[in-house]
């Protein structure tokens, strides 16, 4: 699997374009379409995932809703531990709130990697003090999280890519 990073907005929030022979999906399209839409080229969209809600991480979901064959997998429409398989695409989702109500991790098992939105970022989490934000479940999401005895990629919607095992060893939310 391919993964592009494309950097949009104001707030800075990391998109991603995943593609694998010649269709992707998109993880939190930020504002900027046609940004977006540059890196996908001549790719079939097949579905757009979103990590949560908050503004930076959707603005440009809506010039994707024009196609009704794009699904869309959010909180609301997930369940969690449940393998999805769209085209050559398979991946599961762990609901992690704390950052939001509905935030969601994407995990792409075979390609050792998650897709977590702002709930763990290089060395820090997300914001818990922001509307719908809880402390008490971030520190549930990551008890959650270090059960995976993988060390996995982690892509954030902001900053730099990390890992799980680096997580572990120098994230001082995440050492027990």
């Amino acid at each position: 699997m391919e993964i592009k990073k494309i950097v949009t907005g104001v707030l800075d929030e990391n998109c991603y374009v995943l593609i694998k022979n010649n269709t992707c999906l998109i993880v939190d399209p930020g504002d900027d379409y046609a940004k977006i839409k540059a890196e996908i080229k001549d790719s079939k969209v097949l579905g757009v995932l979103i990590t949560h809600s908050h503004f930076d991480h959707i603005g440009a979901l809506r010039n994707f809703l024009t196609k009704r064959s794009i699904k869309i997998f959010k909180r609301s429409n997930v369940e969690e531990n449940k393998i999805y398989n769209i085209g050559d695409f398979s991946f599961k989702c762990l609901y992690t709130p704390g950052h939001s109500k509905d935030s969601v991790t994407f995990y792409f098992e075979d390609e050792e990697c998650m897709f977590i939105g702002d709930f763990i970022f290089k060395d820090s989490i997300g914001r818990t003090d922001l509307p719908g934000g809880d402390q008490k479940e971030m520190q549930q999401s990551i008890d959650k999280l270090l059960t995976i005895d993988k060390d996995v990629k982690l892509y954030p919607g902001h900053y730099e890519e990390t890992t799980l095992n680096e997580e572990r060893k120098n994230n001082e939310y995440l050492k027990k």
